[in-house]
């Protein structure tokens, strides 16, 4: 399993990064986790072909996490042609959100015809799913977003790997994280408490709790990316668009 950071940025792009997006490509295909709104300009600097990726899972619905999804919708349209299946998996209301955001946007655009079949699945809180081959189980985090926000435990290929999500401290981070090869987790502020996210004044005595064998920070934001050289542990690494991994 291969892990291409395409976005690693809070919502507002701190430190010239993209938003939230990470592509995995396994033995069975290719999936996105997460789609903001700049996901097609970091796969285009990838070299990653969108119309590879049969998958995308969004754990929660603020923009900068899933809004991606509209001009991938008018991408796929009108420049990657495409005609292969893809499913999106979120939330419950995700379809309806992603239609009205399509529409206020690029009006029309979901009455357009699709030479390719959409379809949507929503989670249930804390009940495995799986798609294609991919088991992912979803845990409820702390986050308002219009609707349930979760972390996400993926087990691909023999391995596992966990994300965060956007929340605060909570327990459920914990079997979320448990035994993973990679957690990827926000980090949003150093010592800063920002409600309903994470800092490294809160993940760093955690980890042993945690029990990721490793752990890679995300959604820095301009604290937290001021203060970077002091975030050191053996287990845990910076993300940056453009980062590969071998999980």
């Amino acid at each position: 399993m291969k892990l291409t950071v395409i976005g690693s940025s809070d919502a507002f792009g701190s430190g010239g990064r993209l938003q939230t997006c990470f592509h995995v490509a396994w033995s069975g295909g290719e999936f996105l986790i997460d789609c903001g709104a700049t996901s097609l300009i970091g796969l285009e600097r990838e070299g990653i072909d969108p119309n590879g990726i049969s998958t995308i899972f969004i754990s929660h619905l603020h923009g900068d996490h899933f809004s991606g999804l509209v001009w991938w919708l008018i991408h796929a349209l009108h420049v990657a042609k495409r005609t292969v299946p893809l499913t999106v998996v979120g939330p419950e209301g995700i379809k309806e959100r992603f239609e009205a955001a399509a529409e206020a946007l690029f009006p029309g655009a979901t009455a357009n015809p699709r030479r390719f079949d959409l379809a949507f699945r929503t989670y249930r809180d804390f009940v495995p799913l799986d798609e294609r081959g991919v088991r992912v189980t979803p845990f409820v985090v702390s986050h308002p977003s219009g609707a349930t926000s979760y972390a996400l435990r993926f087990e691909v290929d023999g391995k596992v790997l966990a994300f965060s999500g956007d929340t605060e401290w909570v327990e459920t981070l914990l079997p979320t994280a448990n035994g993973a090869d990679l957690f990827i987790c926000e980090c949003f502020g150093f010592e800063m408490e920002a409600r309903y996210h994470l800092n490294w004044r809160t993940i760093e005595p955690n980890l042993g709790k945690l029990g990721a064998r490793s752990v890679l920070l995300t959604h820095l934001g301009p604290e937290a990316l001021a203060n970077r050289e002091r975030m050191i542990h053996p287990i845990v690494a910076i993300a940056e668009d453009g980062l590969r991994r071998d999980i």
